[in-house]
């Protein structure tokens, strides 16, 4: 009698594999974020994987031992086995950790963000390579997999099943010979050739089945490291600071590291034989914080380098002088083998440059460490870099390019506002600022114009401008110069000089002014898509020195003369234009007026008139008639790795107010901005974070259809979001809120009153 469902029962309880459920959990309660979740999940699946499925083989393979032994209720037990392991193994690899990363999302805390089931002792008491298999015990397994899958193909193959087409006498005499005697029947032929005469004659769908096979086979074994490896190096996540040396590893970072690659700086990179990640161990150092102040990413990873630690332990003494200069000088040897200590005391004897750091360290950001020892000696207070970050930042594009004796970085707070609506076209706008509400406020300004149906903007001009300071012996030969250069002959003379320093300056126009026998000389052409200051300099000293072949007598003060003008307010940006000019405007409704910005046509139109047109001509003014242009061209030039000096003249904005509609009630605003100075390549536009920000703008880059549109379409979307805050501030000026808000959300949360630096008092202390 065939058993019943209740009797296969314990089977399916019996082969229930419960240690790999709880190994797989461990995995994930040593997370303490839900990110770090999915991550050990992945990463538990990675380790337990493969062995729970070469185990779920090997007992399939050998319970359907019985299914073939001729007893016919071993063989429906063995059958209930063999569906047990796999619903088994169907279950741990599909539902089981859904429902795990399900359950420990539900289980987070609401305030602080943390799991309360975050347990990171798991991680501590359990090791990585507990979790490994043996690799003997593998072997074995691969074998008896291997023979007991020889032993099923032999044995289903020579089995021969009774032919259906027998009469019932037949089928009577075969049953009883199934009931009294063995199913297995010797073959009449020897093993190979009847192996042979099989695999000849099978059937297409036999032969597609093991076409398959084969083809799975040699993927898995021959490419799936290759897809693997070129998998992984495309994910380039970004690292976080690491702990200090001997700090002990709080429940917060006791965590299973993914296995994926970074970039580092550009020292030569020593790929590891095992695709581990390992915590970082750096060289202590004199400043080094005791918690991460800052950090760039989720994990703390680190791939390690041949030359990212010195080979000389930090705690010895210095060597002499002349034997450090000597380890220096060895091409084999080199600052690698010297301690933190000897750098210094090279520093100091001149035989290191201080500003040379950088490049002559094994890495830049042993360099930067060095440094800031050095500089930490000779403050009052020597711990004041502790909370300046320096770690895992690349420097390489930093050095020769945007600052020198470099400490550190400063994180500044990205904000988005959006979407503008400009020109057909929707941008999310960065400002990296730390002024509270300008975001914000600036986001009210967009949505004002989204309702509206989005702002329209034009570029007036472009043209970057460069005005050296030339003297002559008198002021009529002077006079004679300043004739010449705007002759039609002299203009064409000094424009091909200009022009063959640069494959994109085209000198457009000279504006020359006179001031006793010195010569003011303001050259202006296209720079591209770079903001071009290195660009028109080097034309301008061509241009000079073709000048002087034809004046001799003219003496060149300074190739700049304040006469362009840069990164200072002046009129002549204002009047002249510098960089792009720009225009923007908008027609906002009543109704958004009203609902949006909480307060009216009429009282918008009298604030800006007052405000913007009146006072600021009371206060004598250059190119500030406007609310707070500079405030949103700072924001976006820091956020996109502009010169934010050049906010100075960048930031001249006239905001005009009108009424607009068949009634008037609508209102009509425009911001035109005559000298806004930005490139989309060069200078701070090199750094990563920068380029990110570009690339939100859609503007990264120079572009490769139209030299200097990338540039040009910055400029209009700065027009635009200038527009959008002076909206929004208008409103709230004219509505009165701008007290209020800014005392809501624009408030310090710091303690004034307590001590802030272990360096400084507190303002109560007697």
């Amino acid at each position: 009698m065939p058993p019943s469902r209740s009797e296969a029962l314990p089977f399916f309880l019996l082969l229930i594999d419960l240690s790999k459920a709880c190994t797989l959990a461990k995995f994930a309660l040593s997370s303490n974020s839900q990110d770090e979740v999915r991550e050990n999940i992945a990463s538990g699946m990675a380790v337990l994987g493969p062995t729970f499925t070469l185990d779920a083989l090997v007992e399939c393979l050998l319970i359907g031992v019985g299914t073939m032994s001729g007893v016919k209720q071993l063989e429906i037990m063995c059958g209930f086995g063999c569906m047990s392991v796999l619903a088994n193994y169907f279950v741990f690899m599909t539902f089981f950790p859904a429902c795990v990363s399900l359950v420990l999302e539900l289980s987070r805390e609401s305030q602080e963000g943390h799991p309360i089931w975050q347990l990171s002792d798991f991680s501590r008491v359990m090791e990585e390579e507990d979790n490994k298999p043996n690799p003997v015990t593998q072997r074995v397994k691969m074998i008896m997999s291997l023979g007991l899958v020889m032993v099923h193909a032999h044995s289903r193959w020579i089995s021969k099943p009774f032919s259906t087409n027998s009469t019932a006498s037949n089928g009577h005499i075969g049953m009883e010979l199934d009931q009294l005697s063995p199913r297995r029947i010797e073959p009449e032929m020897p093993l190979w050739h009847f192996y042979l005469s099989r695999m000849v004659t099978m059937d297409v769908e036999q032969v597609i089945c093991l076409s398959l096979a084969l083809l799975l086979a040699i993927k898995y074994i021959f490419f799936e490291q290759v897809e693997m490896e070129s998998t992984l190096s495309l994910r380039n996540p970004i690292t976080q600071a690491p702990p200090s040396p001997g700090q002990q590893y709080n429940k917060t970072c006791c965590m299973k590291e993914p296995s994926a690659p970074i970039q580092a700086a550009p020292a030569p990179v020593c790929r590891e034989e095992r695709d581990e990640v390992i915590r970082p161990f750096p060289a202590p150092s004199t400043d080094r914080q005791e918690k991460s102040l800052f950090v760039i990413g989720e994990q703390d990873v680190k791939i390690k380098s041949e030359n990212t630690e010195p080979s000389v332990p930090q705690n010895q003494n210095p060597r002499g002088l002349d034997e450090c200069v000597s380890i220096l000088n060895n091409p084999e040897l080199g600052p690698r083998h010297l301690n933190d200590a000897e750098v210094m005391l090279l520093v100091a004897s001149k035989h290191i440059p201080a500003y040379k750091l950088e490049a002559l360290m094994e890495t830049p950001e042993r360099g930067v460490d060095i440094r800031r020892q050095m500089i930490s000696t000779k403050l009052s207070c020597p711990s004041a870099l502790s909370s300046l970050p320096y770690h895992n930042y690349d420097y390489s594009k930093v050095m020769g390019t945007c600052c020198e004796n470099v400490i550190g970085y400063i994180p500044v707070p990205v904000g988005v506002a959006g979407p503008l609506h400009l020109d057909g076209k929707q941008f999310q706008v960065p400002m990296a600022t730390t002024e509270g509400c300008l975001v914000a406020s600036t986001n009210r300004g967009c949505r004002a114009i989204a309702l509206a149906g989005g702002a329209s903007s034009r570029i007036l001009a472009d043209g970057m401008t460069r005005g050296p300071v030339v003297r002559l012996p008198s002021a009529c030969m002077a006079a004679e110069v300043k004739a010449w250069l705007e002759s039609p002959d002299g203009f064409q003379d000094i424009s091909e000089a200009f022009n063959n320093t640069s494959r994109f300056a085209r000198l457009q126009k000279l504006l020359v002014g006179l001031a006793g026998r010195n010569l003011y000389i303001r050259f202006q052409c296209r720079t591209g898509d770079a903001m071009g200051m290195n660009m028109i300099s080097k034309g301008t000293e061509k241009a000079l020195s073709r000048l002087q072949q034809h004046f001799p007598e003219l003496q060149v003060v300074a190739v700049s003369g304040n006469y362009c003008t840069d990164k200072k307010p002046a009129a002549i940006n204002w009047i002249e234009g510098r960089g792009k000019s720009a225009v923007c405007e908008a027609t906002i409704p009543a109704k958004v007026v009203q609902e949006v910005l909480k307060t009216t046509t009429e009282a918008l139109i009298e604030v800006n008139i007052s405000k913007n047109l009146v006072g600021s001509a009371m206060a004598g003014s250059i190119g500030g008639f406007n609310a707070h242009a500079a405030n949103l061209v700072a924001a976006l030039y820091i956020a996109c790795g502009q010169d934010p000096a050049q906010s100075v003249g960048s930031s001249n904005c006239i905001t005009l107010m009108e009424p607009a509609g068949p009634e008037g009630k609508d209102l009509y605003i425009s911001c035109t901005m005559p000298s806004i100075e930005v490139g989309t390549v060069g200078g701070g536009t090199n750094l990563p974070p920068q380029q990110a920000c570009l690339k939100m703008l859609g503007v990264q880059g120079a572009s490769q259809q139209t030299p200097g549109e990338n540039a040009r379409q910055l400029a209009r979307i700065i027009c635009a979001t200038v527009l959008a805050g002076e909206l929004s501030l208008m409103s709230a000026l004219a509505a009165g809120h701008l007290v209020k808000s800014h005392m809501t959300h624009n408030r310090s949360k710091v303690d004034l009153h307590g001590p802030q630096t272990p360096c400084g008092r507190s303002l109560n202390a007697n």
